[in-house]
């Protein structure tokens, strides 16, 4: 499957957000051409807060064999918009991520039915 473009992101990731009762962060691992290698879902986060793990999401990427990744996770107060805190940790990944040639695609936040997205919103 190519994933290239957002609806493409949100039809494969989606599903993994509409019954989820705390946060989870989910990863899509992509390869040359934008093919999708792998989805990993991360262990459910409180309902408050995600924390993006650079060094293990950055380990399965290497492991995977990912150029590039889309990241999303849900915000279950209903709210998709993103988060300081949802900021500062995709730029970190972001800056960690360009170290090592794999690009951030995109971060997606699902709430309330709705999703954000981070590149559309000019936060990557």
């Amino acid at each position: 499957m190519i994933v290239s473009t957002r609806p493409i992101a949100e039809q494969v990731l989606a599903p993994f957000f509409a019954d989820a009762e705390g946060e989870l962060l989910a990863v899509l691992h992509l390869g040359p051409g934008n093919r999708l290698l792998a989805l990993t879902i991360e262990e459910p986060g409180s309902t408050d807060e995600i924390e993006l793990v650079v060094a293990a999401i950055l380990t399965k990427a290497l492991r995977i064999g990912a150029e590039g990744l889309i990241l999303a996770h849900n915000h279950p107060s209903g709210d998709p918009t993103p988060s300081r805190a949802d900021e500062a940790a995709t730029r970190a990944l972001a800056a960690a991520a360009a170290h090592v040639d794999i690009r951030i695609h995109e971060h997606l936040v699902f709430g309330g039915g709705e999703s954000r997205s981070f590149r559309d919103l000019g936060l990557l």
